[in-house]
């Protein structure tokens, strides 16, 4: 479903109000939450600066042969990311990276994209778009999205979530359906097209909408040691903001699968890997520096924006993500904060195609059935601007191209 909210100024002042009378002595949580993330994120810092690796990474085999260690998992849910290597051989997304660029040319669609609708979603951030291709149905895509492979992988991703809690069961972490999602072609010498830190699913909505502040029960309540971000009660239950572009699926975690080889200085993805990092956001907004109709600048229908301004100490530990080669894939936790670094001074193109981690299940599955239509008939999912570039497109996929696993990921069976 979706929230409505008539007079949001409004909203946000009731809001805030009820979230300091039940906890009155917010600020002294603050600066208890603020200490533990400054030491964390310096932590992170100083790991990085000296050169180790500060997002975890994984081999895929040691996940196919069940040899990941405890300790690995332990690291990957503080940093709330992770790098998985070799997922696809490189020769196949060598040539998938070949398709969609004949995809693309064959379809001109470069001279579609000047008339493409508005995506709002980003507009608040200081950095310009980074260059995303409105396109979700192309065949190395649907390829990519069905593999058993990749989907080994997010089920994996999946079950580091704890499925059942509150006496509840709230998903199928075995399932995995389709998020169809666009492609970042980023050619080298590209400037201002990055993104601005900022985190997905959700944004004044994690304060106002109930189903949200149970989500966060343990961080409203001041006991924000005791807020666990992979406790998935209550999440496949909260209603967003409508907005052209925001998702309205449940992702475990959001996520890319590297067609180029690509790394620091190419333009690439950054991460604050402190999983935890939005329980310092969603208090730092009760504070009194900050207006009463104000939740540090986060806007309806929009990405979360992170400003320097409110949010400096997590500032600190933003990284780049480690070189990835073709076939790597890195994932991240939907409330992980992210960026796209401005310039790609690298020397080819820097392309992934969007492969987020889903788990099944009845907000989910909702979805499904509203983007089953779309990928039918080469139409825009429902979650993006309405351009629906591929719908005369030659060489699109279509439900001929789907195995079992993809009819089933689909929703078609």
């Amino acid at each position: 479903m979706a929230l409505q909210i008539d007079d949001l100024s409004a909203a946000i002042r009731r809001a805030k109000r009820e979230l300091r009378e039940q906890l009155p002595n917010f600020k002294e949580v603050f600066a208890d939450i603020e200490a533990a993330m400054i030491d964390e994120a310096e932590r992170i810092a100083k790991l990085r600066d000296e050169g180790e690796a500060v997002i975890p990474e994984i081999r895929f085999d040691d996940i196919v042969h069940n040899r990941i260690t405890a300790d690995q998992i332990a690291l990957v849910k503080a940093r709330g990311a992770c790098v998985i290597r070799n997922v696809f051989d490189r020769s196949l997304v060598e040539q998938w990276d070949d398709d969609i660029a004949q995809y693309v040319e064959r379809n001109n669609l470069d001279a579609k994209l000047l008339n493409r609708a508005e995506d709002r979603y980003f507009g608040q951030l200081a950095s310009s778009k980074p260059q995303i291709y409105g396109v979700y149905w192309s065949k190395p895509q649907v390829m990519a999205r069905q593999s058993e492979a990749l989907t080994l992988a997010r089920v994996f991703l999946n079950r580091l979530w704890k499925a059942e809690s509150e006496g509840r069961v709230h998903f199928d972490p075995n399932h995995v359906p389709v998020y169809a999602d666009r492609l970042r072609r980023r050619p080298p010498g590209s400037e201002s097209l990055g993104l601005s830190a900022h985190c997905d699913g959700g944004s004044v909505e994690r304060w106002i909408e109930p189903n949200f502040r149970k989500v966060y029960r343990h961080v409203f309540s001041g006991n924000w040691r005791n807020y666990d971000p992979f406790d998935a009660a209550w999440r496949t239950e909260v209603e967003e903001i409508p907005s052209p572009a925001v998702c309205s699926m449940f992702r475990t975690f959001q996520g890319w699968t590297a067609l180029t080889p690509q790394g620091p200085g190419d333009g690439t993805l950054q991460l604050v890997p402190i999983a935890k990092s939005m329980v310092y956001i969603l208090m730092r907004a009760l504070q009194d520096d900050v207006a009463d109709d104000d939740l540090c600048g986060a806007m309806a229908g929009r990405a979360l924006s992170i400003k320097e301004a409110y949010h400096a100490p997590l500032f600190r530990a933003l990284s780049s993500i480690p070189p990835m080669q073709a076939g790597d894939t890195v994932f991240w936790h939907s409330d992980v904060i992210h960026a796209v670094e401005d310039a790609h001074r690298g020397k080819g193109y820097s392309n992934v195609m969007y492969i987020a981690s889903l788990p099944s299940c009845a907000k989910n599955d909702a979805y499904l059935k509203r983007q089953l239509p779309s990928f039918l008939e080469g139409k825009s999912p429902p979650d993006f601007p309405a351009d629906h570039f591929e719908t005369d497109f030659v060489g699109r996929a279509t439900a001929e191209d789907l195995t079992a696993l993809g009819r089933s990921q689909m929703g078609l069976d």
